[in-house]
């Protein structure tokens, strides 16, 4: 995985005025994808695919999450400071985040040739018991 910073923290200057209203006007997602595949009481599985062009909208991270991308591709992301980077994934890349209690935003846009496909493991905020447990 390699990133290219396109813009800096904190500079919205070279931003498309569209992105700027979505970011400030519109209604933020807390989800991670729009595809659902899997949830229980501990964790989300998602399936993120975005075909050549296809952008997915700004979206709220506060949660802790691990992700594989199983096509490579070329995206940009534009996160909720100004920050602006360009991304080059390879088949397998994957990274975890810890972004409990965060607010983290950005979005994610394919700019490359072919479909980019990444599955994401979310975890849940569970409460642990402290139940002490004995078998015979």
């Amino acid at each position: 995985m390699q990133f290219v910073e396109l813009n800096p923290v904190g500079n919205f200057d070279p931003w498309e005025q569209e992105r700027i209203d979505e970011l400030l006007h519109h209604e933020i997602k807390e989800s991670l994808s729009n595809r659902l595949v899997f949830e229980n009481e501990a964790m989300k599985l998602w399936d993120l695919r975005l075909f050549p062009g296809e952008r997915l909208s700004f979206r709220r991270h506060n949660t802790n999450y691990g992700w594989i991308c199983t096509t490579g591709g070329l995206v940009i992301t534009r996160y909720g400071n100004g920050k602006i980077d360009m991304v080059k994934l390879n088949q397998g890349d994957t990274e975890y985040f810890e972004n409990s209690g965060k607010n983290h935003i950005n979005d994610l846009e394919n700019i490359g040739e072919e479909i980019v496909v990444i599955n994401i493991l979310e975890y849940k905020q569970t409460k642990k018991e402290n139940i002490a447990q004995f078998w015979n």
